[in-house]
């Protein structure tokens, strides 16, 4: 390989994770050998949005869909490095415009289909050309300036771009650029979400039932797992059953009581029923983009500039993890959160000081009001922040900061909106500031947040230093060259006030004792494969 308050009741932090030190923990009892067989009851905290690992965006969704397909890599999550998978070995041009990849022989889908260079063709095609960033917004980034896969031999594909495109080796690890089935990808993208996908993966689907549940079987046969694995050959696991169950002391209820065997999204003060009963909580921090708000430099006060840079200093983060959250979380210290490859540590940026924000907006104009909200020439200081409930803790959150920006005199609005209405708003730009994370184990991922030629829900115009980094990125074909951009990327879009981070998102889920070896994955998404369960 050439390169290769009673209002935060309900998410106080009455307990602490003593178990977990807050550290990444995946693998639980290690005692063995390992079993196969059983089935394990899996309760999401959401109902997955569709079947198609393509389409995936939520982290309850692509538990279930990372199952059923494998990548062309896979990401070490102990070192990020790229790891064979479907693809034995890979060169890269030095120009990173072209991936030539070597195929492991006799793969096949689920569908008894061979795995070919003209899979990795149609997927990526299909994506591009027929799902689109409508429907794939996160695989069809990764495939920015995607121009074609050329199929050299039935076991080599050659993929290439219109220019530079150094992030796209790490994205080949990604489920969004898992490889599908013929079968599934000529389909359009709303019939993909229906659980009929075909993959090569350790999974398939036995059953789907959309917002409500879905059942995976082991794939009989399978002998080509990620080197990442802990074990080759099938999975352990006969059936994973996944059943939606919203309500977060429900499913501590069904996990103690031994209805469930893991959970997703535990909270703070559920661990002590969780631990009481033996079993124990897995954490692990997520990569990527922390938590924030992502100002619309278009609409209102956040426009000005001194309004954003003010915000950075006005959210008490530390109290937000303590009071709200608990010690699983950490406080956003940068523009991308600790875990991502070429993080660079801005903390000293984003010190809670009152006494700061209020000289930055004292010389901006604001000037307090009657009421205790600023304003200037007599608009309020005022502007609404839209977000959904994804993560369980997003409401909470945002009442504390709005308690927090009050005595800043900030007027901080709370729309929380269905999925599909906030799906609507961002694709319309009809928001005043959005809150959400987003989560890749690449540092490119501020490119396809904050960039000009990505999603820009800052609605922004150019910024020639910010921009000239973000290109140069994607051309760096040296790792710390391609750090070093990443990191003054980092510095220009907080300096900006592009984000506004509060905290990075930690997955919290709930294992029962018997389970072993639920792992995961780089990006924080669990892998059953290595998964099983003691049935003596």
């Amino acid at each position: 390989m050439k390169r290769s308050v009673a209002l935060l009741g309900v998410f106080a932090a009455t307990a602490t994770l003593a178990a977990c030190g807050g550290s990444d923990t995946s693998s639980g009892d290690p005692a063995g050998p390992p079993q196969p067989g059983g089935t394990l009851r899996y309760g999401l905290s959401l109902a997955p949005t569709c079947s198609d690992p393509a389409q995936s965006q939520t982290n309850q969704t692509l538990y279930v869909t990372r199952q059923i397909v494998d990548s062309l890599t896979d990401q070490d999550p102990a070192t990020g490095q790229i790891k064979p998978w479907l693809a034995q070995s890979w060169e890269v041009s030095p120009d990173a415009k072209s991936f030539t990849f070597k195929l492991r022989p006799n793969v096949t889908f689920s569908d008894g289909t061979p795995f070919t260079a003209t899979s990795v063709r149609q997927n990526f095609d299909a994506i591009v050309q027929k799902i689109t960033t409508a429907k794939a917004p996160v695989g069809a980034t990764y495939l920015f300036g995607y121009t074609g896969t050329t199929v050299l031999d039935p076991l080599t594909a050659r993929v290439e771009f219109s220019q530079p495109n150094a992030q796209f080796l790490q994205a080949t690890s990604t489920p969004q650029l898992g490889i599908q089935a013929e079968s599934t990808t000529a389909k359009p993208a709303e019939q993909r979400c229906l659980g009929d996908n075909v993959g090569t993966g350790p999974f398939t689907y036995a059953e789907y039932r959309q917002g409500q549940s879905a059942v995976l079987a082991k794939r009989a046969g399978y002998a080509w797992g990620s080197a990442v694995f802990g074990h080759q050959g099938e999975a352990y696991l006969d059936r994973i059953e996944f059943r939606v169950v919203p309500e977060s002391g429900v499913r501590t209820g069904s996990l103690s009581s031994g209805q469930l065997d893991a959970v997703s999204d535990v909270l703070p003060q559920d661990a002590p029923q969780i631990e009481a009963t033996g079993a124990r909580v897995q954490v692990t921090s997520n990569p990527g983009i922390p938590f924030g708000l992502q100002p619309n430099l278009t609409r209102g006060v956040l426009a000005d500039a001194a309004v954003r840079s003010a915000l950075l200093t006005a959210i008490d983060r530390k109290e937000i993890v303590d009071t709200v959250l608990g010690p699983q979380y950490k406080v956003a210290s940068s523009t991308l959160a600790s875990k991502t490859p070429a993080y660079t540590d801005l903390s000293t940026k984003l010190g809670h000081d009152v006494a700061a924000t209020g000289r930055i907006l004292e010389q901006a104009g604001w000037v307090p009001g009657g009421d205790g909200i600023r304003a200037e020439d007599g608009t309020k200081l005022s502007f609404a922040v839209s977000f959904t409930a994804a993560f369980a803790g997003n409401k909470s959150i945002l009442e504390l900061a709005q308690q927090q920006l009050r005595k800043a005199g900030i007027d901080l609005r709370l729309e929380l909106l269905s999925d599909a209405e906030y799906t609507a708003r961002q694709n319309s730009k009809d928001y005043d500031a959005l809150y959400y994370n987003f989560t890749r184990a690449d540092g490119d991922i501020l490119r396809s947040t904050f960039g000009l030629d990505g999603r820009n829900f800052n609605v922004r115009g150019p910024i020639p230093a910010l921009d000239e980094a973000l290109t140069a990125e994607l051309q760096a074909g040296d790792t710390a060259a391609r750090a070093q951009l990443i990191g003054k990327a980092q510095q220009l879009v907080l300096e900006h006030g592009l984000w506004i981070p509060t905290i990075e998102l930690s997955q919290a889920v709930g294992v029962a004792k018997p389970v072993s070896d639920l792992k995961f994955e780089a990006s924080a998404r669990l892998q059953f494969f290595d998964a099983w369960l003691h049935r003596n």
